[in-house]
């Protein structure tokens, strides 16, 4: 039926209703009830529906750069590739194996780990611009797991000494210390990738919403303050095992301050010279990176020099001091998981790939909006999986997506993930070629640049007057999130910021209140009288909004709420009519106690302005459920004993069904089914009631 002829049939509806009490009603659809096997059978059939189109849809939403790839502008787009590609692997070398240290393991495997991420997320990831690889909160985490590991198995810390014959490993019968870290490491990014493509699998790419930025930012603080807690033992050169369990922090400083007569000099000074070199530069890098085509490699250079005065000056030999070791050239034969270790890690593994998936799908969309494209949060799930499935074979640890890394790809001319391809051309050159001339150089150096690249997220501390002046529930979680991620276990901060989250979410539902409305002149404008002056109220008509879903956790305190804006709490004036009941049966003689009563009513609704009617603005009620559709009919009916009316305004299709479901309406009774569609209608409607005593309408 065309519009027209829809609305005249709906006006000649109306128009023959007559009357003052009558307002605007909108004739509702039938909504067309399908059985759940028929909805059942209809998804299964395009779920497993075959046919070429299918294959072709499958295969291309599995492998984006098939889709892409034949549309990549050469001439215009492969030079900003090549230099972004080009300047992120020089990047990635000395961090990849400075990066190594913080996760318990060997250099080669943080070159082996940022060289396959970037091949994989190439051909299975939506974003044009973030860059694979490690992440130094997740190299944390896989450290603190490999070093329990390595505890629970007996292996004293930092030795490379084989002391246990009966650990599994199919590179030979005995598996030292370094051997078994690998395959911890290897086994739990296997299981924490399995997560990730079961959550692709299950298309819950949406939990990356429940993960706020505030939420994120805390725990990435949080866990920055570990890491450089961790490394300073490095500064050192002390020979600390690595604190375990809750408050490993805390456990981390109180040995080191034990030990700080054991300090390597040697190690010291180099540390402090290294640290004098990168702050510096690493700040001019970010003033100029606006003038710069691209930052300058300061790191590499710190390296080769650290490495060059290492090797010459025989500081290993001579000072004690702790170098990389031997890095092999080439790649080693893939190897099985270690399945028995599973059990093991599996929570850990969950804590892991969840980060890491939060990580990726927050920056790829970030990115996106900026530069006008989507990305597919699900088949981000996948490419993150995959990126940490298929490494694990080759003894890698865990990736995901970093924002510095990222960000210097974007500034150098990034315009697809060909850079990725580049990128891991110069690590393949550097695994190959020079990855053994980095055998002098000292541990203390990769552990400056790892502490030097937390300047990002230590910054937020200077943030939080800023923070706490623009939302006060955001700060608070950040606080907490940090604090718990850093005082007292990392993996627990991510829940427990989860969970104050929530509690903020219900408490923010908690905390709504009702609002008086009045309107602003003739116009159809209804606003809270407390926040603006010069509205109206309608006499013998009190509107009222409340700005929050009514439900089972709030209904308590939408009715509290209520009645004291109101000013007429019904349970406080049924009490006083009992006891006046009470009064009157124990009175003997005397003046008639109903007359008292009934004037004491009349002198209590008159100091109410004579409310005989209650509209509720429900615009903002996104839901109800059962108890909520029975606060309101309590509401209703108390007020209906003193003589109130109340009227529903502005409800939404899905509350008007949830009244209707929760028996808001009494048809066997002839209840009238009105729906208020503006204020306006409610206030005409009650203007026309005759009685302040009359029936309650239960209306919508």
């Amino acid at each position: 039926m065309p519009i027209e002829e829809v609305c005249d049939s709906v006006s000649a509806e109306n128009d023959a209703k007559k009357g003052d009490d009558v307002p605007f009603l909108l004739e509702e659809r039938e909504k067309e009830k399908v059985p759940w096997k028929e909805v059942l059978r209809r998804k299964v059939e395009k779920k497993c529906s075959c046919s070429s189109a299918r294959v072709k849809a499958l295969v291309v939403d599995s492998i984006p750069i098939v889709k892409w790839l034949p549309k990549y502008q050469f001439k215009n787009w492969i030079i900003g590739d090549a230099m972004s590609g080009l300047i992120v692997g020089i990047l990635l070398v000395p961090q990849s194996i400075a990066y190594s240290l913080l996760a318990e393991q060997d250099p080669i495997y943080g070159l082996y780990t940022s060289f396959f991420a970037s091949i994989i997320y190439t051909l299975l990831g939506t974003s044009r611009h973030i860059s694979v690889g490690m992440f130094g909160v997740l190299c944390l985490l896989v450290g603190q797991v490999v070093d329990r590991e390595l505890t629970l198995a007996g292996y004293p810390s930092n030795t490379n000494q084989t002391t246990l014959g009966n650990v599994d490993n199919i590179t030979g019968p005995i598996c030292d210390r370094s051997c078994y870290a690998v395959t911890v490491a290897a086994t739990l990014t296997f299981t924490a990738g399995i997560y990730q493509v079961l959550m692709g699998l299950l298309q819950v790419g949406f939990v990356s919403v429940y993960l706020s930025d505030s939420l994120l930012s805390g725990f990435a603080t949080g866990a920055s303050l570990t890491i450089l807690t961790s490394q300073i033992k490095y500064f050192l050169g002390l020979h600390l095992p690595r604190a375990q369990g809750w408050g490993s922090l805390i456990k981390t400083w109180i040995s080191l301050f034990k030990n700080l007569r054991h300090t390597n000099i040697c190690d010291l000074i180099t540390s402090i010279l290294c640290l004098l070199v990168l702050i510096p530069t690493k700040e001019l890098n970010d003033r100029f990176k606006a003038k710069l085509k691209a930052p300058i490699p300061f790191e590499l250079f710190v390296v080769i020099a650290a490495t060059l005065a290492s090797h010459f000056g025989q500081f290993e030999e001579t000072y004690g001091s702790d170098v990389a070791g031997n890095i092999p050239t080439g790649f080693m034969p893939p190897q099985l998981p270690n399945w028995s270790l599973i059990p093991n890690i599996a929570i850990d593994a969950f804590s892991i790939a969840l980060v890491g998936f939060a990580i990726t799908v927050s920056l790829s969309e970030m990115f996106a909006k900026k530069h006008g494209y989507i990305v597919d949060p699900n088949q981000e799930m996948y490419a993150i999986g995959f990126c940490n499935i298929i490494p694990s074979f080759f003894r890698c640890f865990t990736t995901s997506a970093a924002l510095t890394k990222t960000l210097v790809k974007e500034s150098t001319g990034c315009q697809t993930q060909i850079s990725g391809l580049v990128t891991a051309l110069v690590l393949l050159l550097v695994m190959l070629v020079i990855a053994p001339a980095f055998y002098s150089l000292q541990k203390c150096v990769l552990a400056v640049i790892i502490v030097v690249n937390l300047r990002g997220a230590l910054r937020k501390f200077g943030d939080i007057p800023q923070m706490w002046r623009v939302n006060r529930v955001d700060t608070i979680i950040w606080l907490i999130t940090m604090g718990t991620s850093a005082l007292v276990n990392t993996e627990l901060g991510l829940l427990v910021g989860v969970l104050v989250s929530a509690f903020c979410v219900l408490g923010r539902t908690q905390s709504a209140q009702v609002r008086q409305l009045g309107q602003a002149g003739d116009r159809e404008l209804f606003e809270d009288i407390a926040s603006y002056k010069g509205l109206q109220s309608q006499p013998g008509v009190a509107v009222f909004r409340y700005e929050a879903p009514i439900y089972y956790a709030n209904q308590a305190l939408f009715k509290k709420s209520l009645y004291r804006n109101v000013g007429l709490d019904p349970l406080k004036e049924k009490a006083r009519r009992r006891k006046l009941e009470k009064q009157r049966n124990q009175k003997k003689g005397g003046e008639d106690p109903k007359q008292e009563m009934d004037v004491s009513t009349n002198v209590y609704l008159l100091q109410h302005n004579s409310v005989h009617t209650l509209v509720i603005d429900c615009s903002p009620v996104l839901f109800l459920d059962t108890a909520g559709v029975n606060a309101l009919k309590e509401v209703c009916k108390d007020y209906k004993e003193l003589g109130v009316n109340v009227l529903l305004a502005q409800c939404t299709s899905s509350v008007i069904e949830s009244l209707r479901r929760g028996g808001y309406y009494d048809p066997k009774k002839g209840t009238k089914e009105i729906q208020f569609h503006t204020i306006s209608d409610a206030i005409s409607y009650a203007q026309s009631l005759k009685s302040q005593n009359g029936d309650c309408d239960t209306v919508v």
